[in-house]
């Protein structure tokens, strides 16, 4: 499904190769959007793809990944495909990515900025349930 997805979406976005310049690339788009820059903490990527008329981002990577975010005492794991339709501010129609709430890995399909001073990022999952975390603990570390 992501790769069909993918393919509607390459012709007309900005394609990067290679983990060095993937990570920068990421790290530039999230900033672009007002997001925390490290709210994708991938490594081992292979590809990212963002096409700006669209808002549909990619990314690819060798192998999935589970990360912890210290500050929230969270994990999250993140599929070797990552897409999401992304404008200022929020990440939406996101799949991929899945945080370990108790003992259940919850998929994670949307995230926000939605305060003012832009301190609390809002998660949200299919089933409706939200979190609010501070945005400050997404940022790189």
């Amino acid at each position: 499904m992501a790769q069909q997805i993918i393919g509607n979406n390459r012709q007309g976005a900005e394609v990067f190769t290679g983990n060095d310049l993937c990570l920068k690339k990421v790290v530039e788009i999230l900033g672009e959007l007002n997001m925390p820059r490290g709210l994708l903490p991938l490594n081992n990527m292979e590809e990212v793809g963002y096409n700006r008329s669209t808002g549909f981002l990619w990314l690819k990577q060798k192998k999935e990944k589970t990360h912890h975010f210290n500050t929230v005492g969270r994990n999250v794991w993140y599929a070797k495909e990552v897409t999401a339709y992304v404008k200022d501010k929020k990440v939406m129609r996101l799949s991929g990515v899945k945080a370990k709430e108790l003992m259940l890995w919850i998929s994670v399909t949307g995230m926000s900025i939605e305060d003012p001073d832009g301190k609390k990022l809002t998660l949200s999952t299919p089933t409706g349930l939200v979190k609010i975390f501070p945005a400050s603990a997404f940022e790189l570390e």
